[in-house]
């Protein structure tokens, strides 16, 4: 772990520990694991996608904000959920599923472009396998946060209130 200057940091004045360049301290980890587990909802839910994505509803945002909100504060798409293990993730198969789901997101924003149509992706070929693979990591977080993994996913409004510090 290293120290970054303020210059590195979202909160000016302050010194900020790192892992990897990133700062450690700028949301708490609840946050992460909040945007998390919003993203992986929506990216799992085709029914969502169909009657909220592709119908254009305003509030919930496109894929690209699901799949920046999935690894965007957590460089998940620089390296393993294991690193996380402990803080965001309560153990090694929770870490396993996100990786999972996020690689598999990746590989389609990639070969699709960040801003790709959402029916881009949802006729992707490998679309379905990543809709399982963020299921099964969804399944996985909700359960252990003893939440109902089937509930539909929050607006990004109901999810700022959320994750807002107090």
């Amino acid at each position: 772990m290293t120290v970054q200057g303020s210059e590195n940091s979202s909160r000016r004045g302050r010194r900020s520990y790192t892992m990897g360049g990133m700062p450690l301290n700028d949301m708490p980890w609840w946050r992460w694991r909040s945007n998390v587990r919003s993203a992986l909802h929506m990216l799992s839910d085709p029914v969502f996608q169909r009657d909220v994505w592709l119908a254009g509803t305003d509030g919930y945002g496109d894929v690209t904000d699901a799949v920046y909100r999935l690894v965007e504060d957590t460089w998940l798409d620089h390296w393993s959920a294991e690193k996380y293990v402990g803080t965001i993730f309560r153990d090694s198969q929770e870490a396993a599923l996100v990786d999972t789901a996020v690689l598999r997101v990746l590989r389609i924003m990639h070969q699709v472009g960040p801003d790709a149509p959402v029916q881009t992706y949802l006729a992707h070929e490998a679309w379905p396998e990543a809709v399982r693979a963020a299921r099964d990591a969804h399944l996985r977080l909700a359960t252990s946060d003893g939440e109902d993994p089937d509930t539909p996913p929050r607006s990004l409004g109901v999810l700022n209130m959320m994750t807002r510090s107090a």
